[in-house]
């Protein structure tokens, strides 16, 4: 079966970790970004390079028109969609008491509902109710929904424990449509959004002492564990919360 995959938020980080292996793996490759557009085209030319097939193209997942237009596009330049990474996803650190309403309803439209409705898009597209073949769908949380996130960071903890509730309902109600969602928790992991923080030798050192495996995480690590989520050696896994956080965290 051609596999055609969809990345949010894949000119960075784990996305972009996720495109490149994808692409090695036969995978063609839409790669959607907000305002990294360099950083997803020189992606897409790299794959190109290799011999793969892969496309750049923008949206906002706080816009539903976006991402309308994204899934029609990556159908029309790459075929059938049948795999979708949702990996875009923004942070805030603030306290209780200084939340700001119109930045949590950001995080909650970007996080959350950008989330779900690419999932809509693409159970529209893959579902055998509809005339689709099936297909396999990850959902990049974080380890912080299970303990409410660092100091700081419940707003953001509170989009993930969201995800891992849609993810286990969603999964439920597509399971006999061919389509498989998992949602995967990263740890801390050295990316554009965490690396400048943790260049502070002090910060890096109390992280890592936080973490039983007394280190941070590398995209590659959750790349090749997305990947393995999306391949048929997991196809009898759906509905689950793969943790890849070193084991976790103390906050």
């Amino acid at each position: 079966m051609t596999k055609t995959l969809i990345i949010t938020g894949g000119a960075s980080g784990i996305g972009a970790e996720t495109a490149r292996r994808a692409a090695e793996r036969g995978y063609k490759v839409a790669i959607n970004y907000r305002s990294r557009s360099a950083q997803a085209e020189a992606i897409v030319a790299e794959i190109k390079a290799k011999g793969g097939q892969a496309v750049a193209l923008p949206g906002n997942m706080a816009s539903e028109a976006d991402i309308v237009k994204m899934f029609a596009e990556a159908e029309q330049a790459l075929g059938p969609i049948t795999h979708l990474v949702n990996s875009a996803g923004i942070s805030v650190r603030t306290r209780v008491a200084e939340y700001d309403a119109a930045v949590l309803a950001n995080i909650f439209a970007v996080n959350v509902i950008g989330l779900m409705l690419c999932c809509r898009e693409a159970a529209k597209r893959m579902s055998t109710k509809t005339g689709g073949k099936g297909g396999a769908i990850v959902n990049v949380s974080s380890i912080a929904s299970t303990l409410g996130g660092r100091s700081g960071s419940s707003a953001y903890a509170a989009t993930k424990g969201a995800v891992d509730s849609f993810t286990k309902g969603f999964a439920t109600e597509v399971a006999a449509e061919g389509i498989r969602v998992n949602s995967i928790r990263p740890g801390m992991v050295m990316s554009e959004m965490t690396e400048r923080r943790l260049q502070d030798p002090a910060f890096r050192a109390g992280i890592e002492a936080s973490i039983p495996m007394r280190r941070v995480g590398e995209g590659r690590e959750i790349a090749d564990a997305i990947l393995w989520l999306l391949s048929g050696e997991s196809s009898f896994i759906t509905g689950a919360m793969l943790d890849a956080a070193g084991g976790g965290y103390r906050i």
